[in-house]
């Protein structure tokens, strides 16, 4: 049943969205050139790698080590800011790589930093828009995201999914948390710019002094959701801290 709401929201979507996806397609290669799709390879469910689609947004680097902020182009700010360069992953959806609705797929590069509970994040398959994106999207750090992924995974149904889309239309209306400060999700152990350089074809060094520890996490009581604002860590400002439910938050126990 679930894939089956999959194959049709994805089919539905592509025929909408038609005119969109061709304007886009014409506006990018009058921008940027061909090619007009950028793929990357994710990993998906129980770990197995897929190539992910998205509309290019970026100029090919200049020079080495060229920041991503100087390689956007207008165009592609506009696509990033709307989520528009995501439709393509409407394909992935239809080729079985991802559902509509799951945890945000990752580089294989950031998987083989989970610890063994965090890897129950892949136990499904990834999705468009989840229950982190509704959350904060790239404003949380990487361990609090994990977290919501893993509370996701344990109480996955209809109504929850359900919520999901609903809130995902004010997150689209109203786009937050589409790029974590300096371009990286706090607490995650892989330098700023290895993306970055993936993305651009290269594979940069890894400096064992500059990673953190292996297996960094983010411990939880259980699984909550947080309606106040998110706060910093003041033992490490780097970090995001959720903060407690407020007693008799009915929202809040519903969902948990």
């Amino acid at each position: 049943m679930r894939r089956l709401f999959d194959i049709t929201v994805a089919v539905v979507a592509l025929v909408l969205m038609g005119p969109v996806l061709l304007a886009i397609y014409v506006m990018i290669r009058a921008t940027m050139g061909g090619p007009v799709l950028f793929r990357q390879t994710r990993s998906g469910l129980h770990g197995r790698d897929f190539e992910i689609l998205k509309f290019r947004t970026m100029l090919d680097p200049r020079f080495p080590d060229e920041p991503d902020a100087t390689r956007i182009t207008r165009a592609g700010q506009l696509l990033r800011t709307t989520s528009l360069d995501e439709l393509p992953q409407l394909v992935n959806v239809l080729r079985g790589d991802m559902a509509i609705i799951g945890p945000r797929p990752t580089l294989p590069s950031q998987v083989v930093h989970y610890t063994p509970r965090q890897r129950g994040r892949l136990a499904v398959r990834p999705g468009l828009t989840g229950w982190a994106q509704v959350q904060g999207r790239n404003a949380l750090s990487w361990p609090v995201r994990i977290e919501y992924d893993l509370w996701y995974v344990r109480n996955r149904r209809a109504r929850v999914d359900l919520i999901i889309l609903w809130r995902t239309i004010g997150v689209l209306l109203r786009p937050t948390g589409i790029t974590a400060a300096g371009g990286v999700n706090p607490g995650f152990p892989v330098p700023a710019g290895v993306q970055a350089a993936e993305e651009a074809g290269r594979t940069p060094a890894r400096p064992g002094s500059t990673r953190p520890a292996r297996g960094e996490s983010f411990p939880l009581p259980r699984p909550i959701v947080w309606t106040a604002p998110i706060t910093h860590s003041p033992v490490d400002p780097t970090r995001l801290l959720p903060p407690q439910r407020p007693a008799g938050d009915k929202m809040a126990e519903e969902a948990s």
